[in-house]
């Protein structure tokens, strides 16, 4: 496994630590400039993001560039040591390109095209859009390549959304057609016998519709795929003139939280580095620990997506946001504690949206390192720059790794599938919730995780977690095999193994491609009502030392033993007795199969037990109080352990025998070490 990695700009070896600047909004005000320096000086940020939503200040009218001000931008702050990720502006089309070509304007689902206005608001496919977006990025890109201020290009801004214009109509068959070939391959692997929806000619099909097909739901997991590509095959448009004049210059697009409509593992080969977006509302009434634990989850995601190098957290907010359903203020010590959370978790960056507030329209009052009033004499100026000084003092964790031994598969086709799927709990399946009850658990416990799709290399973990596996290919389901007969632990749960890459159901038996490897044939699931539950009752002397019993609630799968031993059994209803939870002793390994959703604390306690069986190393070998987590990067030689206080309360944590030194003051730790509610400690040793 590779440690370390090359910090992403050789130019700088530290954190990156700045916002989202937008000088094009004050250039009627000068000044405004030279006062930004000195507060980006004061606050210790070194990195700018500038220009993503500037093309009319770019180019106010067509043919008519002004980079006169990006010129007075990056000059300066070459002359005052600042960087800038330079973006491309192809998030939002300046008002004469909708108005002289409304091509480029996005048709909707119900076949109408969109008025002017909005963010991604254009189609991918548009000719006019994809010329007038290459003529920009090669522009900028032979103007500002070699840029001594300019670190790398940022590509857009949070991709999203899809066109049914006629052009993305006939991509979409032009991708079918790759993919299948023939109209009788297709027929077949979208079942299309079913309701006489048997296509005899491609100009027969197009995306589903509200007030058309939409019910056929390999047709839906296809169009979600082909949205992907398309938006794949954009971005590659715009990085290519990009390269053509700097190839080793890094490009990046900023993401957004497990973002359900662009399966973003297809843009990890696009990219140089992966950066996301994180506004968590955090002290809204949820759980402290509920919350912290989602984004965790996606910084994990993210870092994994190009096989564990370092990200950048690309926008956060230094404050509050202006558009969750209520805008919390964040109290003392979170801002540090949840930045930190995102370098614990790999991050090489902490930037803001925005550096100053905006004067007017929607984002007018979404928190800002410079507010309103203009000057450093803030509570949260004061919080941005007492962070950016404990950056610095993390310098030498930059480029270190997250040693995981443990990954959750979480796959975008099979949560688009499961999703989609008309079966036992039409109220709501909860795919994501299910995968957090799960990671929640590791996330408690200490243990790093990385998440992957089920196509990445397993070999590399002791243990692989899937819950609700529901779509799984042969090649995944042989992968898997191959995992636990060499010796993994697998563990998955009810409502896998259903369906192949077209939605088409396995036959033969559930769980399909994992039916061996589990030992188990699913017969049945039984859906829940809201609030009916079951029990599952933990057998006598079982080897992983649980005991009474659990709670369970939703879905309930009836098995049949092949292999596999009960480890516990369901209590109540008429299947009381039958297995619902199974070991599978299978070659040099074993899987798990949990048949039903259970409730806290059946998870933790599980997981504890398993991690203990596989010798799965915790982040820091002590009990961590209810909110409190442990994350640890490496270099190979040094180990950094982040402990994370989320809770509401100041906790103490029995530190084990190994010697640490607090990173940030330099001094040793004794054998136990206080946090205070939204307190981080970031402490060294050698591995």
């Amino acid at each position: 496994m590779t440690y370390s990695f090359k910090p992403i700009s050789p130019k700088l070896t530290g954190f990156m630590h700045g916002a989202d600047y937008n000088p094009d909004q004050w250039q009627h005000s000068p000044e405004v400039l030279a006062e930004d320096i000195r507060l980006m000086k004061l606050a210790k940020c070194n990195v700018m993001a500038v220009g993503i939503f500037a093309w009319a200040a770019l180019e106010p009218e067509e043919g008519t560039f002004t980079f006169e001000w990006l010129d007075r931008v990056l000059d300066t702050f070459a002359e005052n040591g600042i960087y800038a990720w330079l973006a491309t502006p192809s998030g939002a089309r300046p008002a004469w390109m909708s108005e002289k070509y409304p091509e480029v304007l996005r048709v909707e689902k119900n076949r109408v095209r969109n008025l002017h206005g909005g963010r991604h608001n254009h189609c991918y496919s548009s000719p006019v859009y994809r010329e007038k977006v290459s003529i920009m990025n090669s522009k900028l890109a032979e103007r500002y390549a070699n840029h001594p201020a300019v670190i790398g290009w940022h590509i857009s801004n949070e991709y999203g959304g899809e066109c049914h214009c006629n052009y993305c109509q006939e991509h979409f068959r032009t991708w079918l057609q790759e993919k299948y070939g023939t109209l009788e391959a297709l027929n077949r692997a979208w079942w299309a016998t079913f309701w006489s929806h048997t296509y005899t000619s491609w100009s027969q099909i197009e995306s589903p519709a509200p007030h058309g097909e939409s019910m056929v739901h390999g047709h839906n997991l296809d169009w979600r795929r082909f949205v992907t590509d398309r938006t794949v095959d954009f971005c590659k448009h715009e990085i290519a003139p990009l390269k053509d004049v700097r190839p080793d210059l890094p490009v990046t697009t900023n993401m957004m939280d497990w973002f359900d409509g662009l399966d973003y593992r297809k843009f990890a080969d696009v990219l140089d580095v992966i950066s996301w977006d994180a506004y968590p509302t955090w002290h809204d009434l949820q759980e402290p620990g509920k919350l912290a634990a989602w984004f965790s989850f996606n910084h994990d995601l993210f870092r994994s997506l190009k096989g564990g190098q370092p990200f950048l957290l690309m926008e956060s907010t230094p404050s509050l946001t202006n558009w969750q359903p209520v805008s919390k203020l964040k109290r003392p010590g979170m801002h540090k504690l949840s930045s930190l959370q995102a370098v614990a978790h790999g991050s090489d960056s902490v930037q803001y949206f925005q550096w100053r507030k905006s004067r007017g329209s929607s984002e007018k009052f979404h928190g800002a390192v410079v507010d309103h009033v203009g000057t450093e004499h803030t509570r949260v100026f004061r919080d941005v720059a007492h962070l950016g000084d404990t950056l610095e003092r993390l310098a030498e964790v930059v480029g270190s790794s997250v040693p995981a031994e443990t990954a959750i598969i979480a796959d975008w086709d099979n949560r688009w599938a499961v999703n989609d799927a008309q079966g036992p709990l039409n109220r709501g399946i909860e795919y994501e919730q299910t995968v957090m009850q799960h990671y929640r658990a590791f996330w408690e416990l200490g243990v790093p995780v990385d998440i992957i799709g089920s196509d990445d290399d397993l070999s590399k973990y002791k243990l692989v977690v899937a819950p609700m596996m529901y779509l799984v290919t042969e090649k995944a389901g042989a992968a898997i095999e191959a995992f636990v007969a060499g010796g993994g632990t697998f563990v998955t749960t009810y409502w896998s193994g259903i369906v192949n890459e077209s939605d088409l159901c396995h036959l033969g038996g559930f769980p399909g491609p994992l039916r061996k490897t589990l030992g188990i044939w699913s017969e049945e699931i039984e859906g829940l009502h809201s609030g009916e539950t079951n029990k599952v009752l933990m057998k006598e002397n079982n080897e992983f030392g649980l005991s009474g019993s659990y709670e369970s609630y939703d879905l309930c799968d009836l098995i049949h033993l092949e292999g596999a031993v009960v480890l516990a059994e369901y209590q109540e209803d008429f299947y009381a007795g039958r297995p619902a939870l199974t070991e599978h002793a299978f070659g040099d390994g074993r899987a798990y199969y949990l048949a039903t959703r259970a409730k806290e604390p059946f998870y933790e306690a599980f997981y504890e037990k398993l991690i203990q069986k596989t010798g799965i190393r915790r982040a820091v070998d002590a009990e961590l109080p209810k909110g409190v987590t442990a994350q640890v990067r490496t270099d190979g030689t040094q180990e950094y352990l982040f402990l994370l206080n989320f809770s509401d309360l100041d906790q103490t944590i029995q530190l084990n025998r190994r010697r640490y030194t607090d990173l940030e003051t330099g001094e040793e730790t004794g054998a136990s070490l206080s946090l205070e509610s939204n307190g981080v400690r970031v402490l060294k040793s050698q591995v």
